[in-house]
């Protein structure tokens, strides 16, 4: 199972490095993507932002122009779906600096393992320092390393 999760990473870096420079060479924010192996294909979902927000109009553009990259440089071997959206309202975070953009703000998060014997944490971010992010839940401060969050969502209306 770690193997797995090991080369998903690996296939996101490779698809982060490949599609991120084409997407804000539009002119769009790279917000994230997230990659998963399905049972008969998989899935590449890309979140795109903009001070101005995104139409559908906006997903179409980048979908067409990362889809005539994803064709010459072939980096997924498999049939696959690709999506292109924004990161809406409850947006996914990706990193650190994603986390420092919504400090005051409440995320739910979950765990590679657990820490304070749990593996799900909601609470608001406080600070980020480095890879740290320090999260208050129910009345207390849990530090949690960036790499051992599976997933984090901000909670909209917090």
């Amino acid at each position: 199972m770690i193997v797995k999760n090991v080369n998903l990473n690996m296939k996101q870096k490779v698809l982060t490095e490949l599609l991120e420079p084409v997407i804000t060479a539009m002119g769009y924010v790279f917000w994230g993507i997230e990659y998963q192996i399905r049972k008969a294909d998989a899935l590449l979902r890309v979140y795109i932002d903009s001070p101005e927000g995104i139409s559908v109009d906006d997903c179409a553009d980048v979908s067409y122009e990362i889809s005539g990259v994803l064709d010459v440089e072939e980096p997924i071997s498999m049939a696959y779906v690709l999506e292109v959206s924004s990161p809406g309202l409850d947006r996914i975070l990706f990193s650190p600096q994603q986390f420092e953009q919504f400090i005051g703000e409440e995320a739910k998060i979950n765990l590679n393992h657990k820490i304070d014997n749990r593996r799900k944490i909601k609470g608001k971010i406080i600070t980020v320092e480095g890879d740290k992010i320090t999260i208050e839940s129910e009345g207390e401060q849990i530090i949690v390393d960036f790499d051992t969050i599976m997933k984090a969502r901000i909670v909209p209306g917090f």
